[in-house]
């Protein structure tokens, strides 16, 4: 579904010049062979089963058992088993020594997936908690391994705004800071030397093309799809690195709603190339075997509000049961009004707050924190509630979550089925105590992942988007 992008009274900035298309050489198959961090087995999946594995995905969602029963599948899910048509090919990639170096990084991963420590030691005085994750010594290595080896190349083409720039201080956040930091941080990461990279980005921004590019409610999305084209073009025209994987190996990241309809602009890159999105929706194309899930943060001036830095202490009283503020689109948030708006006290669920109330004020004051899909499927809530250390409730049909090829979302949210919105009190209050402190200590150590510090910091958000991309090129081998 869409809403209006709006924001399109920017001056007018040419699209790039059309080149002539490229003709794709014949190729070779991608041999699939880094697993998820998901099997309840053993902790973390089978990783690999033979010497030559291929990718498994297996199937991990948060639902109730009667919902397991009736396999019900039209969820928020960690991951899925998705019957998928990728099947790109790729040219023998002619840097040796960089496959030879992800061999040994995925051989280090998959003895690293053997191991089940209680918890693993980073530091003296850091410790990853092994509850938040399928298995904290194979994400250890893997992290590790993208620390030692992973490199990007930032193609340079294009001008700003819509390329090399982006939005740091909206509800897009989590697009510009990426952008900016790839283009202007301090981080290992990035190469000058494109033979020697792993990965390519494609740096516009879908959030300027519709400021700049888009008409305001004309709903005509082929500008976007016309740049999107016109830049493949380019950089497919300009250097040999899309034509030999046909952008296998490359991404694209963007927060907007519009950024899945963007990318359909050139065919490779909405099918084979890694796309890093906000709007993760399983039912409108978002693909997990290659696809990220990229958190949505909304920094009101590009800040953390201050009452979310430091949370109260565990102890301290919260007097409501649940809390929920926000306009009525979509399809789940009529449902979550027309049963609560106004009717418990013990739920507080407001289409708009009240004006004697503070929005932080009210999270912090709620043990629940609802987080209902509007028009697309991610919300900033869910972020705003991990700051909060008020439990997530997941609200959302298709939604793939952020980082749950690592990250077990059970360990510190609940989701509710949208049938089961009628009984919403029922379920929360069947929350024990003791399960309830359970979640708040997986917020607690979770929450690090969810940060966009300046400058960057191990496991913050930029270091767990990289990671998602690093999975998704282990997964990727020629043969």
């Amino acid at each position: 579904m869409m809403k209006n992008g709006g924001g399109g009274g920017g001056g007018g900035v040419a699209s790039p010049i059309v080149v002539l298309s490229v003709v794709f050489a014949a190729s070779i198959a991608i041999v699939f062979v880094l697993g998820y961090f998901s099997d309840r087995a053993n902790g973390f999946g089978s990783f690999y089963s033979g010497s030559e594995a291929e990718l498994k995905i297996p199937r991990v969602e948060l639902v109730t058992a009667a919902a397991r029963t009736r396999n019900d599948e039209s969820r928020a899910v960690l991951s899925s088993e998705f019957s998928s048509k990728f099947k790109p090919t790729v040219r023998r990639r002619t840097n040796n020594k960089l496959e030879q170096g992800l061999a040994r990084a995925r051989a280090a991963i998959r003895k690293a997936a053997s191991i089940r420590n209680k918890s693993v030691i980073i530091t003296k005085n850091d410790i990853l908690s092994s509850a938040i994750y399928w298995n904290p010594s194979a994400f250890l290595q893997s992290y590790k391994e993208m620390e030692r080896r992973f490199k990007i190349y930032v193609y340079q083409e294009g001008e700003p705004p819509i390329v090399h720039d982006g939005p740091c201080k909206d509800i897009y956040t989590s697009e510009g800071r990426f952008i900016h930091e790839m283009e202007h941080g301090n981080n290992k990461f990035r190469t000058s030397n494109a033979q020697a990279a792993h990965v390519y980005f494609m740096p516009f921004s879908v959030t300027w093309m519709v400021k700049y590019l888009y008409k305001p409610n004309t709903y005509d999305l082929t500008p976007l799809k016309v740049f999107a084209s016109d830049y493949v073009k380019l950089i497919s025209t300009k250097h040999p690195f899309w034509n030999r994987t046909q952008g296998a190996d490359h991404f694209m990241l963007s927060c907007h709603d519009w950024a899945p309809h963007a990318s359909r602009g050139d065919a490779f890159l909405y099918n084979t190339s890694i796309r890093v999105l906000c709007n993760a929706n399983s039912s409108e194309g978002f693909n997990p075997q290659k696809d990220v899930s990229l958190p949505e943060i909304h920094l009101y001036g590009g800040i953390v509000n201050p009452k979310l830095i430091s949370p109260p202490p565990s102890n301290t009283s919260r007097p409501y049961l649940a809390f929920f503020a926000g306009g009525i689109h979509g399809s789940i948030r009529p449902i979550l009004l027309k049963h609560w708006k106004g009717r418990d006290s013990d739920l507080h669920i407001y289409e708009y707050l009240p004006k004697d109330q503070d929005y932080y004020d009210s999270m912090l004051r709620s043990k629940f924190c609802l987080c209902p899909s509007g028009y697309e499927v991610a919300s900033p809530r869910i972020v705003e509630a991990i700051y909060a250390e008020c439990i997530p409730v997941i609200l959302s049909d298709h939604y793939v979550l952020p980082f749950s090829d690592v990250l077990r979302w059970d360990v510190f949210s609940i989701q509710v089925d949208i049938s089961e919105i009628p009984r919403l009190k029922e379920i929360l209050l069947a929350v024990s105590e003791d399960k309830y402190m359970r979640l708040k200590e997986g917020l607690r150590a979770v929450r690090r992942h969810f940060v966009l510090n300046q400058p960057v910091e191990r496991f913050d958000m930029f270091h767990m988007i990289l990671h998602s991309v690093w999975l998704r090129r282990l997964n990727l081998r020629a043969r």
